[in-house]
């Protein structure tokens, strides 16, 4: 908090308003008391100019192209780390010793294990449906399983549900994985990495053994960190808001994965991938290009530039040089999807307009094509973006919950429709 206020005047009708300063970033007005002291609201759709939490998880500078955990830059945790020691930094404010992380990755992976009972429960489900769908059911089922962790009053129980979601969700995606493709489930395993776990539930068979590509895992360990959170999105936001009314962490991440499908959001990469193959091939790009440059064209190019980031996303560059090394891993060279890819990526980077506009790559482009090389479908690219982004929304929730000054979500809004009218009965009404 500041010494100074900001000065509100409306007619004859004067507030004081305190302006709030954070670690980084810009001062915000606290609006609080508005109404009390002149009787309006503020009016802010999408809610791009309101604070709706004080948070110390996660800081985005948009215009400088930034992305801070808890004061460590994204590129730092991703190239140097894993995704455990992030989901711990998330969690618990800090890195991780040595004796605290082995302690950490040692609970996780004991508890990756789903409830055997889940398993009947994802055969109520059609067999061709979207797995975020499943995804949606089965994790707000969780709650039907796991008592003992559902009193957001006790922090023991909050400690026990954190863990157990961030241990379980590989699990649970990777049964939706396996029951979209026809497959039978594949048991999680404590001898390996969280990365290197989730591949072997993925795609390993029980007549043969798998093999896991480091560089595979590495790369699917780099897309969980650069998805781990992303401050007050519209998944989180919507993570927060269910905690407020005092919901269960199953319950609230579930409405998290919810809002996380729409294409806007968790869907991007799908709908990038899904760009690609309109486009088809690399001599129908000019084509495409020239329509994303015509204002009167509803057509856009998926995956290019970020409604926060007005410089380059920190996450792309990450994900560019794991995208690259996975596709040289596997020695992917002459699909035609990649070929449109790449040809973009090098437009893009290289062509005025898209300079000019900072239409950059971002990260749902690369992340896009490297699960398509890894061999996910793109009905699991949000599915993966759920298992990454889970640390974030409960660190999220259990922030918002140890808050003491938390109050239950409350919108204000601007009214336009009908004003007080009288009921007429129905045989009088013309």
């Amino acid at each position: 908090m500041t010494d100074q206020s900001a000065k509100f005047t409306l007619g004859s009708t004067n507030a004081d308003l305190a302006l709030r300063s954070g670690t980084i970033g810009p001062d915000v007005v606290d609006v609080t008391s508005l109404y009390k002291q002149s009787g309006v609201f503020t009016y802010d759709p999408g809610f791009s100019s309101t604070a709706s939490c004080e948070s110390k998880i996660t800081y985005i500078d948009g215009d400088e192209g930034m992305l801070l955990h808890r004061g460590y830059p994204i590129d730092q945790l991703a190239e140097r780390g894993d995704y455990l020691e992030t989901c711990y930094l998330l969690l618990y404010g800090e890195l991780p010793t040595a004796r605290e992380k082995e302690d950490f990755v040692y609970r996780v992976t004991r508890h990756t294990m789903v409830h055997e009972q889940m398993s009947r429960f994802y055969t109520g489900f059609r067999r061709d449906a979207h797995p975020m769908a499943v995804m949606v059911g089965s994790v707000g089922a969780l709650s039907a399983f796991y008592h003992d962790s559902t009193d957001i009053a006790d922090p023991h129980q909050r400690m026990v549900a954190s863990l157990r979601m961030v241990a379980k969700m590989p699990t649970i995606a990777a049964m939706a994985y396996k029951y979209h493709i026809g497959q039978p489930f594949v048991y999680p395993r404590n001898d390996l990495s969280y990365a290197e776990n989730f591949l072997h539930m993925c795609f390993a068979v029980p007549c043969e053994p798998y093999r896991i590509d480091p560089v595979l895992a590495r790369a699917m360990d780099r897309i969980f960190i650069l998805h781990a959170d992303h401050e007050q999105n519209a998944s989180t936001s919507t993570v927060r808001l269910a905690g407020s009314s005092g919901a269960n962490p199953f319950a609230c991440v579930a409405a998290g994965i919810a809002c996380l499908w729409g294409p806007a959001h968790g869907g991007a990469n799908e709908a990038a991938l899904n760009m690609l193959t309109e486009i088809g091939s690399k001599d129908r790009i000019p084509e495409f290009i020239a329509r994303a440059k015509d204002k009167n064209d509803p057509f856009r190019l998926m995956g290019f530039g970020h409604r926060v980031y007005k410089n380059y996303d920190p996450r792309a560059k990450i994900m560019q040089k794991t995208c690259h090394e996975v596709l040289d891993e596997l020695g992917i060279k002459d699909d035609p999807l990649l070929e449109v890819a790449m040809e973009l990526e090098h437009i893009a980077l290289n062509d005025e307009y898209f300079i000019e506009k900072k239409l950059y790559p971002n990260v749902d482009f690369y992340s896009g094509i490297t699960l398509k090389a890894l061999g996910f479908p793109t009905a699991m690219f949000t599915v993966l973006f759920a298992v990454a982004r889970t640390v974030g929304w409960i660190a999220q929730w259990k922030e918002m919950i140890e808050d003491p000054h938390q109050r239950i979500g409350r919108p204000r809004q601007l009214y336009t429709g009908a004003p007080l009218r009288d009921y007429v009965p129905v045989d009088e009404r013309s």
